[in-house]
């Protein structure tokens, strides 16, 4: 199902960034999709480098394939969910939208000191930068009280030092039985012998 594109937003952040605008330029009148089944959504590149919606027929240059997987890691900022991003069709575009992607930023600060005033706008990014960094510091600490949970008290997970020991018996589980299988041969030839 192709979902409807809004290319204002994308537009406005293009034109904050105008190397990311030369770059698409050069590949104007090509058609990126964006693949994350069972959406997709196409975006056409213009002339002047910024985006257009297209038509539900147009067949894409380059398709980008997503998963909901490598949008939640792409969303918890994970840099090496971009790896995990496949993409085919013409390389140089793929390779231009790539490097777009990954490198054009949103100057916030800037688009709400034109609504809001210079003073509010930075109080209003510095309290989103604490709460995005109370966000990830919160959830790196209920991650390790459930680690420290379910290998201290309720045991669902085993502690390396259990994993260490539990292998060191393996090892000498597996010599005796070595042990045991040169004696018995043995005592198999001794007695194949009278």
């Amino acid at each position: 199902m192709r979902l409807p594109v809004f290319p204002a937003p994308i537009n406005h952040i293009l034109r904050a960034n105008s190397w990311a605008q030369a770059e698409l330029k050069a590949h104007a009148g090509k058609i990126v999709q964006f693949d994350c089944a069972p959406f997709e959504c196409a975006l056409g590149i213009t002339d002047a480098g910024d985006v257009a919606a297209v038509n539900a027929e147009a067949h894409p240059d380059v398709t980008v394939h997503l998963t909901p997987g490598i949008m939640l890691r792409l969303a918890a900022r994970d840099v090496k969910a971009w790896d995990a991003i496949k993409a085919e069709g013409d390389a140089g575009f793929a390779a231009a939208i790539d490097h777009v992607v990954r490198n054009i930023r949103w100057e916030v600060e800037e688009d709400l000191s034109r609504i809001f005033g210079d003073v509010a706008a930075h109080r209003m990014v510095e309290t989103g930068r604490k709460l995005d960094q109370w966000g990830r510091q919160s959830t790196a600490h209920v991650a390790r009280s459930f680690a420290e949970y379910w290998t201290e008290e309720q045991p669902l997970i085993a502690s390396k030092f259990e994993v260490e020991q539990f292998n060191r018996d393996v090892d000498t589980l597996r010599d005796d039985v070595a042990r045991l299988e040169k004696r018995v041969a043995r005592l198999m030839e001794r007695s194949a012998q009278r």
